[in-house]
């Protein structure tokens, strides 16, 4: 199934996502409960929306790959989150690029 047309994803499926373990989200949805709110089914079954995954992806940027800490992170999301969430977004797409002009440049030296 085609994960844009999915409307809930499984924290087995966001963890692997962002290379996490499922604990880690489930602190992190303890730390930030304004971000994350996944809804939760039958047994507490957790199901994460498109907007989880974004917030997610913010805090990812923020704690694993600018290395800020929790509480650090809190603040800049409080402050201005739309500024976060541009330049995660700009940093995803830079990475996005970088890895298509790796393989184009594998590719090219394969043909040489």
């Amino acid at each position: 199934m085609d994960k844009e047309l999915k409307l809930y994803y499984s924290i087995g499926e966001v963890a692997e996502m962002f290379d996490l373990p499922e604990s880690l989200l489930r602190y992190w949805e303890k730390m930030f409960p304004e971000s994350i709110t996944p809804n939760k089914a039958g047994r507490g079954i957790r199901q994460y929306r498109k907007e989880d995954i974004e917030n997610i992806r913010i805090i990812h940027h923020l704690v694993k790959e600018k290395g800020m800490t929790l509480a650090g992170t809190r603040q800049a999301l409080k402050k201005n989150k739309t500024g976060t969430m541009q330049s995660a977004e700009v940093v995803n797409r830079l990475r996005a690029i970088r890895e298509e002009l790796v393989k184009m440049k594998r590719e090219l030296d394969y043909v040489v």
